[in-house]
C-alpha cells in the first residue's frame, strides 16, 4: 500500500504540474494589475492557482488550502493544509525572464511532510517528503559540501521594494564582500530548490511569505542541509521566514552575518 508521505508527494508533483502547464498556456497573452506598488498579479497566477486547487480538492477535499492568491493564513491550523505559490517569480514571467517556478508544498499539523518545486522552463521537477529525501526528475539530491564562505554562491531575497534598512538589504551588505557571490534571482522556491540540489550554497529572506518558502525548505532538510528561521530559531511555517546553508559549518559562518549579531 501507498505510504501517506508517497500519496501527498504525488499529488504535490500533479498539482504543481497542473499549475505550470496553465503558466506555460498564459505566457505572452496575460494582464496584469498591481497587488501593491512593484507586486504584480496576473491573470496566470490566479490560472495556476485554480488548477492546483482543483488537483488538491479531488484527491484531499477536506484539506485546508492557502494560497498566495486570497491568503488566508488561519488555514494553517487544520490538520492538513496544502501550501501553495501559483507563480513564483511574477515579475520574472511578466518581463519574459525565464526563472519563475511553481511552488506546492503540504503541512501535516503545521509541520511540512512533502513538496514539489516545478520550473516549466527547464522542465525540472524538485521534489520532497519528510524522511524521503530530496530529488531532481528522479535523482537524489545533496546540498554542496561548501564549508567555508569565502568560496560560497549565494542568494538573497529583497522585498518588492528594497529599502536600506530592511534586515535583507543590510543581510546582503554584511555577506557580499565575504563570498563568491550573491544573487538576486526573483524566486525564492528556485532559490531554495538550488540549495538543495548544490547550484547555490545558502539562501536566507528575513521577508516572505509561507507559500514561498514551504516547499523549499523541506527540500534543504531532506537533501542534508541545513534550515531554520531567519533569526537562526526553529523555522516556523506561518511566519515563512529562513536561513539555509548547505553545511553546518557554512551555516555558523553566515548566521552571524545575515542577523547582524
Amino acid at each position: 500500500m501507498m505510504s501517506e508521505v508517497t500519496q501527498l508527494m504525488e499529488t504535490c508533483e500533479a498539482a504543481a504540474r497542473a499549475g505550470a502547464r496553465e503558466l506555460m498556456d498564459w505566457r505572452g497573452r496575460f494582464s496584469t494589475r498591481e497587488k501593491s506598488a512593484r507586486d504584480l498579479v496576473t491573470d496566470a497566477d490566479l490560472a495556476s492557482q485554480q488548477a492546483i486547487e482543483t488537483v488538491v480538492r479531488q484527491q484531499f477535499p477536506d484539506h485546508g488550502f492557502l494560497g498566495e492568491e486570497g491568503p488566508h493564513i488561519e488555514q494553517l491550523d487544520q490538520p492538513y493544509c496544502w501550501v501553495v505559490d501559483p507563480l513564483d517569480g511574477t515579475t520574472n514571467y511578466v518581463h519574459d525572464y525565464p526563472f519563475f517556478a511553481v511552488s506546492v508544498a503540504v503541512a501535516k499539523e503545521g509541520k511540512l511532510v512533502a513538496g514539489t518545486v516545478f520550473d516549466p522552463i527547464r522542465e525540472e521537477c524538485f521534489q520532497t517528503g519528510l524522511g524521503q529525501g530530496s530529488w531532481l526528475n528522479g535523482s537524489r539530491l545533496t546540498t554542496s559540501n561548501t564549508t567555508v564562505l569565502q568560496q560560497a554562491l549565494l542568494a538573497v531575497s529583497f522585498p518588492p521594494i528594497p529599502q536600506v534598512n530592511d534586515p535583507d538589504f543590510q543581510a546582503f551588505l554584511n555577506v557580499a564582500p565575504l563570498c563568491q557571490a550573491v544573487r538576486r534571482t526573483g524566486s525564492a522556491a528556485l532559490n531554495l530548490a538550488y540549495v538543495a540540489c548544490g547550484r547555490l550554497d545558502a539562501h536566507w529572506a528575513h521577508s516572505i511569505h509561507p507559500w514561498d518558502s514551504a516547499a523549499g525548505v523541506l527540500l534543504v532538510l531532506e537533501a542534508g542541509g541545513v534550515a531554520t528561521a531567519s533569526c537562526g530559531e526553529e523555522f516556523q511555517l506561518a511566519k515563512g521566514n529562513y536561513s539555509t546553508a548547505s553545511t553546518r559549518l557554512l551555516y555558523d559562518a553566515l548566521q552571524p552575518l545575515i542577523t547582524g549579531t
